[in-house]
């Protein structure tokens, strides 16, 4: 079993910037792909990262390109999430979530064996 603790959520302004980070632990070494996904109040769980455990592939929702990134320490176990440029839209909890194997899609949640708990992102206006 892979357990993951998210954290680096807070309260920021419009426009401000936030590092999210996800500690991967337990059985880190069967872990393949690993992504960040959002859920605002009454709307369903979206795709926002992913990144393949190589790192040199990643993918963003359209809706982030250009402002957010995900990077991966496999040595730490650790995945990133550094969001510039953040909009009140985008206040939700964010989930870190990680596979075992190899999938062909990444921005659907049921590619996921591993979820979060969740770190809270509010943006204010």
């Amino acid at each position: 079993q892979v357990q993951l603790v998210e954290s680096g959520g807070g309260l920021v302004q419009a426009g401000g910037s936030l590092t999210l980070s996800c500690t991967a632990s337990g059985r880190t070494f069967t872990i393949s792909d690993m992504g960040w996904f959002r859920q605002a109040p009454g709307k369903e769980r979206e795709f926002v990262a992913a990144i393949r455990r190589s790192g040199g592939s990643t993918y963003y929702a359209d809706s982030v390109k250009g402002r957010f990134t995900i990077s991966r320490d496999n040595a730490k176990s650790m995945v990133y999430l550094q969001m510039n440029s953040l909009k009140p839209e985008e206040t939700a909890l964010y989930y870190c979530a990680a596979n075992s194997r190899w999938r062909g899609v990444v921005d659907n949640i049921h590619s996921y064996d591993y979820w979060g708990q969740g770190t809270q992102v509010t943006v204010s206006s």
